[in-house]
């Protein structure tokens, strides 16, 4: 068949798209809509069995690794090509919804379903895969099975990974059959596309359809601890008290300061917080909580550093307490190959789809994936930004759209044989 790879004629069947998400979905299905099918569980195990079972019917061979990745492969006519590579995750948080991950390995599988709908060969190879706990609910670290692929981390750290209940990563794969035999190392790869709905509202603010990720913001976690002294909250006058808290609340003020020096794209938060004695009479005498700062370039990001610790050694100074930060997690700035994200771009707009540049604030397989091979990713707008969430949503026209963008950019980066 003579095809364009930008003909709009050519096109992936979304219907059956979205059918698949929907199959998938029931999967570990909560009452409120969403899925909650964690990493390594026997709900983890069917929804690898469904793909795979579907990977197979497309004449896909189908491998899985030493950390349970699950790769499926579509020959291309010179099987000694580097393959084009688009995949993400099939776990969920415990409120999670239908579309985060799942989206990107349902849509490298429609792919496949469509090229074999059109008998086309391709160049080379087109695999998909399935990464393993990239969500990190159940074991850290996050990102787990992309993270081993690209060394970010060894296999044994991960294998000896253990859940709550004290069961590892290692016994887990077995307990599920997928401990495979294939070694966990990436090899060539000419490119990887991942598709993803946004998880935030930039696209529907802007009302786009497609988001042509330039790369993701880097990450610096921090634990921070401000130790005053408990005490009386009626004898003790204003002027001779360690008020743990009140020392504590003007830095998490300062960490919203910080993130607005630095618009658009970087990010300030205060997601956990501990009070104690947490008592309704007590001066609270220890507060710890978390910072998350988030930026797009590692300037900035020192900087944001630079500027938390300061302002603890001040707040410590000023209120004569104890202020301690430790640094938990850096993830550096990971920027996408500009040659990738321009067939993104260039697709989008041969389709016709309103479409615009955007950084990703999360994290990503992709992430991992962009240090040993050409990568770029795909988003489309959920409602509202809602995403880790059972009521996470996206329109069957979004979803159908994203993905032809990802069946044009592959078959641009594949060829035709």
């Amino acid at each position: 068949m003579q095809i364009s790879t930008t003909s709009t004629e050519f096109k992936v069947n979304g219907d059956r798209l979205w059918a698949s998400l929907m199959s998938l979905a029931d999967i570990g299905a909560t009452p409120k809509g969403g899925v909650c099918r964690l990493a390594l569980t026997d709900l983890d195990r069917q929804g690898r069995d469904l793909f795979t079972s579907w990977a197979r019917d497309c004449g896909c061979t189908v491998r899985v690794d030493a950390i349970g990745n699950i790769f499926a492969r579509r020959e291309g006519r010179n099987a000694d090509l580097p393959p084009v590579m688009t995949g993400s995750h099939i776990d969920t948080q415990p409120t999670g919804g239908k579309f985060d991950g799942n989206y990107g390995v349902l849509a490298g599988l429609e792919v496949l379903r469509t090229l074999n709908d059109h008998n086309i060969q391709t160049e080379a190879p087109i695999e998909v895969v399935v990464w393993t706990n990239e969500e990190g609910s159940r074991f850290v670290p996050v990102m787990m099975g992309s993270g081993v692929f690209t060394d970010a981390f060894s296999i044994d750290t991960a294998l000896d990974s253990t859940d709550r209940n004290n069961i590892s990563v290692r016994t887990a794969l077995k307990e599920i059959g997928y401990d495979g035999a294939t070694p966990c190392r990436h090899f060539p790869i000419n490119s990887y596309f991942e598709a993803h709905i946004e998880q935030g509202p930039v696209l529907e603010a802007r009302q786009d359809v497609i988001g042509v990720v330039t790369g993701a913001l880097g990450q610096r976690w921090y634990n921070v601890v401000v130790q005053g002294t408990e005490s009386h909250a009626g004898s003790t006058p204003m002027e001779l008290r360690k008020d743990a808290l009140l020392a504590a609340a003007s830095l998490i003020q300062e960490v919203n300061a910080i993130a607005l020096v630095y618009p658009p794209d970087a990010r300030g938060t205060v997601g956990w917080f501990d009070v104690f004695p947490n008592s309704r009479n007590v001066i609270p005498g220890k507060v710890s909580f978390s910072v998350d700062l988030r930026a797009p370039s590692d300037d900035i990001l020192t900087r944001m550093d630079t500027a938390l610790k300061a302002k603890c050694t001040q707040v410590g100074q000023d209120s004569n307490m104890s202020v301690s930060v430790e640094e938990v997690v850096y993830f550096p700035p990971q920027p996408f190959d500009e040659e990738k994200i321009a067939v993104v771009e260039n697709m989008a707009g041969a389709l016709g789809l309103p479409h615009s540049r955007l950084v990703s604030g999360a994290g990503h397989d992709a992430v991992y994936l962009a240090r040993v091979c050409p990568s770029a990713m795909i988003f489309i707008p959920c409602k509202d930004g809602i995403s880790h969430n059972e009521i996470e949503d996206a329109t069957p026209e979004h979803i159908e759209a994203g993905c032809n963008v990802l069946l044009h950019a592959m078959l641009a980066q594949a060829g035709l044989a």
